[in-house]
């Protein structure tokens, strides 16, 4: 099962109306390679589009090649082949005067990927002392707000190998807020935790998603997991990475309708799994 989706909420407006958005994401035909061998496509012939404000899932079992997708969607590698584009600009985007249009994206990488010589407080801040010309009082205010919205206070001043799993996803998760972007990836990110977590970052997606009071606008969310369930009555859009395949579904009940042998597994692992 696969195809085509478009999930801008109509593809033309009537007569006299401004036209729609385009797509924040926008791939055909798109070829993606693995991290680890640039030359091996993981995942083959994607037709697939996020519109600004969807929440998307993509779901797949471990070695389906969800990293690696996320990866070349997030612009760490370019597509074998096909055509990409982020925000209308084609991707990759390496080139230093188009980097505005790349950060408008976070990336929230499954195991964190933290520098363990730096503090947490250092970690989240380090974008703002990368990318803005702020001063470092600025960017301590800044830091500051974003670790008390993540309940990561009392952890500012400890390095990452000293926290527990969850708190260290929480700060990779900070970090990508840092710069306050308009679309979010997140790369497994309830994977390994439990339910008290989970539901912590459950209600948390949804708050980015309509608006939270860190951010100037609400976020375009897409998720990957190897889990289905959590997210029903959250996302929006469903899409299964399964043969080397992206299988776009769409909403919850095409996730229901779908043959048993794409979604069966998906739907039946330990909550946080």
């Amino acid at each position: 099962m696969g195809g085509t989706l478009t999930t801008t909420a109509t593809a033309a407006t009537q007569s006299g109306s401004p036209a729609a958005a385009p797509p924040i994401i926008e791939m055909r035909d798109v070829v993606a390679g693995s991290m680890r061998d640039l030359n091996t496509a993981v995942v083959e012939n994607v037709n697939w589009t996020v519109a600004a404000r969807d929440y998307s899932v993509i779901g797949g079992l471990q070695g389906a090649g969800k990293s690696d997708f996320l990866a070349m969607t997030g612009g760490l590698m370019p597509p074998l082949s096909g055509d990409y584009r982020l925000f209308g600009e084609q991707m990759p985007i390496f080139d230093e005067a188009r980097l505005p249009i790349r950060l408008r994206m976070g990336l929230v990488f499954e195991t964190g990927q933290l520098f363990n010589h730096l503090t947490i407080r250092e970690n989240v801040g380090l974008p703002l002392r990368y990318h803005k010309n702020l001063s470092k009082a600025a960017v301590f205010d800044r830091v500051g707000q974003v670790l008390e919205a993540l309940e990561l206070g009392p952890f500012a001043n400890s390095t990452p190998g000293a926290l527990a799993l969850n708190w260290q996803k929480r700060a990779a998760l900070a970090r990508a807020l840092i710069l306050e972007p308009e679309l979010l990836l997140l790369d497994s990110p309830v994977f390994g935790l439990d339910l008290r977590q989970l539901n912590w970052w459950l209600a948390f997606m949804d708050e980015l998603w309509r608006g939270h009071k860190l951010l100037a606008r609400p976020v375009t969310l897409v998720v990957t997991t190897a889990d289905l369930r959590p997210w029903r009555g959250r996302a929006h859009q469903f899409a299964i990475l399964r043969g080397r395949r992206l299988n776009v579904l769409g909403a919850w009940p095409q996730v229901e309708a779908a043959s048993s042998e794409l979604v069966s597994e998906l739907l039946t692992l330990e909550p946080g799994r």
